[in-house]
């Protein structure tokens, strides 16, 4: 019977989604450097992170597909990926921050488009991504 349930166990920890190794707490410290361009708003309203309008609000971004919020004009690349079925996961943002350009090229399948994110995340992007993924919807 032990051993049913050890292997039971460890079954449900393999087939367990994995997620980036980011650490939330520091994530919101390093998100400072998003909000020029992007705010957190939770959907009733309360202002997580208040920032720019440039970019999207980030709230519920994990789970949610690319280029949905409605009312921002997103770049063409940006909207190919959610229309070839791109939902944001933190393993996605993590490969995404860091050039964002070259992850929806990727993505889109070298359409040659542009992020209209020019900034890169070179450092901090698994705990960026982990403090968002906290933000749920």
């Amino acid at each position: 019977m032990k051993h049913i349930l050890i292997a039971a166990l460890v079954t449900v920890a393999a087939s367990a989604p994995a997620f980036a190794e980011g650490d939330a707490a520091k994530g919101e410290s390093e998100f400072k450097k998003c909000k020029a361009c992007h705010m957190i708003v939770a959907d009733d309203g309360t202002e997580i992170m208040k920032g720019g309008k440039t970019g999207p609000n980030l709230y519920g971004i994990v789970g949610r597909a690319a280029g949905s919020v409605e009312g921002f004009k997103y770049s063409d690349v940006m909207k190919e990926a959610g229309e070839k079925g791109l939902v944001w996961t933190e393993e996605d943002l993590v490969k995404y921050l860091p050039d964002p350009s070259a992850f929806l090229d990727e993505v889109a399948g070298d359409s040659g488009g542009k992020s209209k994110m020019t900034f890169k995340l070179t450092k901090g992007a698994e705990d960026v991504a982990a403090y968002l993924a906290s933000l749920t919807q």
